[in-house]
């Protein structure tokens, strides 16, 4: 008997330890963007006690400039600045915020840095009761930040949102320096070739 119980308690112990519900984390999607792109990320913020969550910060990372935000109704949006560039963004909620069992998603736009590496977001997200809880620890941690993985891309994304492959701007800058060099020699040709004729007729 002794042995069969032996056998089932680590089967037990998976299967309690499976039931529990994994706590939502802070996040910051998408988890994959392009290098110099201007992406739009979206910040969902879940809500995991009683009290309502009322304030929501987040840090820029490193090399990402933040460059404009969407409204959202019942929330105020403030940012802060170093050297010219936003370091910080706030949502602080004007009236319930957010609920237990709710969650709330906030969009903006960022560009993104010219060097492949990761971007780590770290949030802090403030309840009425004056709990606050910091999204800032790596992977393993209890409360980790949100990173997006920023890799290389053949493709370049402007404000607009349009992608161009960087071959064909590339091809485009070729073309557009080398046009001038073109219109000169074909200038001096036309030059010399009238000379030359000139001088022909003086011969006869």
């Amino acid at each position: 008997m002794k042995k069969y119980v032996k056998a089932l308690l680590p089967m037990l112990l998976a299967s309690f330890l499976l039931a529990i519900p994994v706590s939502a984390h802070v996040t910051v999607k998408p988890d994959t963007s392009a290098t110099n792109a201007w992406e739009t990320y979206t910040l969902k913020v879940p809500s995991e006690s009683d009290s309502p969550t009322t304030k929501v910060v987040i840090t820029m990372p490193k090399g990402v400039e933040f460059q404009q935000y969407e409204p959202v109704p019942g929330w105020k949006t403030s940012t802060e600045e170093k050297d010219g560039k936003v370091t910080r963004v706030t949502w602080e909620a004007t009236g319930k915020g957010v609920l237990a069992g709710q969650f709330q998603q906030f969009v903006f736009v960022a560009k993104n840095p010219e060097k492949a590496g990761e971007a780590a977001w770290d949030a802090y997200q403030y309840y009425k009761d004056g709990t606050v809880v910091e999204w800032t620890g790596d992977k393993e941690a209890d409360k980790p930040h949100s990173i997006t993985n920023i890799v290389a891309s053949n493709t370049v994304t402007d404000s607009h949102g349009q992608e161009k492959p960087k071959e064909e701007k590339a091809s485009e800058t070729a073309s557009n320096s080398s046009s001038p060099l073109v219109l000169g020699l074909s200038i001096a040709a036309l030059v010399l070739a009238l000379i030359a004729l000139g001088l022909a007729f003086r011969k006869k």
